[in-house]
């Protein structure tokens, strides 16, 4: 599944695989092989569906956020920035043979996000981990 966004940056999972973060340092992945995007997945002990429940949940409470796709094991959601309003894109891919929540983080425009990604993506693992 591939989808291009407005700025024609592909969001989307091929063969259990997100598109590679850009060389700019506006993105973190879970599957990214350098450092600066390189960010750790969630283990999950439950079901998928449970699992992915629970992050639907945590993105419900998150202000500015619009669920793009939802399927059995992939969630697109694009997140606004509170000032200027720019969009992020967030993908959640369910690996259940692993129980792996990986993730992919970017912003749509520019170069730098002040570390907007990161410092969400490690939001949404904390609430995740922290909720019974």
């Amino acid at each position: 599944m591939i989808i291009l966004t407005k700025t024609k940056k592909p969001i989307g999972i091929t063969n259990g695989k997100f598109h590679p973060c850009p060389n700019s340092p506006n993105c973190v992945s879970t599957q990214s092989i350098d450092e600066k995007h390189k960010i750790d997945p969630i283990k999950y002990t439950t079901s998928l569906e449970e699992a992915k429940n629970k992050i639907l949940k945590i993105i419900d409470s998150l202000k500015r956020t619009r669920i793009i796709t939802d399927s059995e094991n992939y969630i697109h959601i694009e997140f606004r920035t509170a000032l200027f309003r720019f969009v992020d894109d967030v993908e959640f891919y369910f690996d259940d043979s692993e129980k792996f929540i990986h993730f992919r983080s970017a912003a749509r425009l520019g170069y730098s996000d002040m570390g907007v990604n990161r410092k969400r993506m490690e939001n949404i693992t904390s609430l995740f981990l922290s909720e019974n």
